[in-house]
């Protein structure tokens, strides 16, 4: 007699996180592919803004061919402007941090999003949160200092960029859990990969950059993964408590060092790998706890 298996909604959650975060990992990698060889390192702003264009053009597409949706009627909807604005919001936080500090000390403080979001999900949204899974945002976080390995960092007020980018990544999912739902995803997504793009396209006025044909397949290619991500990292929202989610997002780095490794030839170091061990084991920790309160059959 075979056996079913049916998953909670939080286990659902955990791998639409896991799946977001892989799809953003492929994109960044080929979007980090084309930055290499335009061997202009600002040429990233130029690069998300035309597969912002593709982006947004696939989802409206979406929208008006499959889903018969009414375009105006999306675009009058406040709240998925208000989410759009945080997402925003923390694009220009981010990328100020990354131009101004070490990428590998932007990238420690943007990790302390899954403590925020763990902490913001506490208090705003009364999620229970046990100590087994604050623990696991912890031991998640230990990972990825492991990774980056920030030699001789000091205090600097720069880092507030990189940390209130993290903050509004985490009012980000809360406006999101206040208006995802099962259907309204690619709505929520269009209206965020249109104001990107128009951020994205004020910053590209001002970064020179040489478009090369060769570069289209990659930028179609990633716009496909970063709307999956888009979709993802809604539905996740939708299905599970953002406390339960938050330390799987630590899985990016991981995800990161694979596809650096198998498409940009960036060989790992110990101290990588012993990040990303500690990284996984936090995912799986939280994974099978879910699995025996989630009851899966």
């Amino acid at each position: 007699m075979k056996r079913k298996y049916i998953l909670s909604a939080g286990l659902i959650g955990i791998i639409f996180m896991m799946l977001g975060q892989l799809s953003f990992s492929i994109n960044d990698t080929l979007v980090k592919e084309i930055v290499i060889d335009s061997s202009n390192n600002m040429s990233v702003i130029n690069i998300i803004f035309l597969r912002g264009l593709i982006t947004t053009f696939l989802i409206l597409m979406f929208l008006v061919f499959y889903e018969k949706k009414n375009i105006v009627n999306i675009i009058k909807i406040k709240k998925y402007h208000q989410r759009g604005i945080y997402e925003v919001l923390t694009a220009i936080c981010f990328f100020t941090g990354l131009i101004l500090l070490p990428v590998a000390e932007v990238y420690t403080l943007l990790m302390t999003n899954p403590f925020f979001v763990t902490i913001f999900a506490f208090l705003f949204l009364k999620e229970k949160v046990g100590v087994r899974r604050w623990g696991a945002v912890a031991i998640g976080f230990i990972g990825v200092i492991f990774v980056v390995n920030p030699q001789n960092i000091s205090f600097n007020y720069l880092y507030i960029f990189p940390i209130i980018a993290a903050v509004f990544l985490t009012i980000r999912d809360i406006a999101t859990k206040g208006i995802a739902t099962k259907t309204n995803s690619f709505e929520i997504i269009f209206i965020t990969s249109i104001l990107m793009t128009l951020f994205s396209g004020v910053g590209s006025l001002f970064f020179e950059f040489t478009f090369k044909i060769e570069y289209l397949p990659n930028l179609f290619i990633s716009s496909i993964f970063l709307t999956i991500a888009y979709i993802f990292s809604v539905l996740t929202i939708f299905y599970a408590p953002l406390s339960l989610t938050a330390s799987a997002r630590y899985s990016v780095i991981v995800f990161g060092m694979i596809f650096g490794y198998l498409v940009l030839n960036e060989i790992p170091s110990t101290n990588m790998v012993i990040g990303a061990t500690i990284i996984s084991l936090s995912g799986l920790f939280v994974i099978r706890r879910q699995k025996k309160l989630g009851r899966i059959e």
